[in-house]
C-alpha cells in the first residue's frame, strides 16, 4: 500500500507490504550499500536500492526510516520537506 500525506511542512511517502518483514537486528543495515537480508530470499537484488533511496532522500533534505515485523512485512517512511512558496 502506498499513501502520501502532508505534516506540517513535510510530506509523508509511506510504503507498506506484506513480505517476510526483518528481524530488529538487521534493521540498522538497512540501508547500507551491498547489504541484503538473505541471500536465499529469491529477489534476485544487489543490495544497492535502498541505499540510494536513502541518499537521494538525504541530499532534498529528508529522512527515510523503515519498520518493520518478521512474518507482517515492512512499511518504509520518507519524509521530505516542502519547498518555500
Amino acid at each position: 500500500a502506498l499513501s502520501l500525506a502532508r505534516h506540517g511542512r513535510q510530506v509523508c511517502l509511506e510504503l507498506r507490504d506484506d513480505g517476510p518483514g526483518l528481524a530488529a537486528d538487521q534493521l540498522p543495515r538497512v540501508f547500507d550499500r551491498f547489504w541484503r537480508a538473505s541471500a536465499d530470499r529469491g529477489d534476485g537484488g544487489n543490495g544497492m536500492g535502498l541505499a540510494i533511496a536513502a541518499r537521494i532522500t538525504q541530499a532534498h533534505g529528508g529522512a527515510i526510516r523503515v519498520f518493520s515485523t518478521p512474518g507482517q512485512g515492512s512499511c518504509f517512511r520518507v519524509l521530505l520537506p516542502l519547498l518555500k512558496p
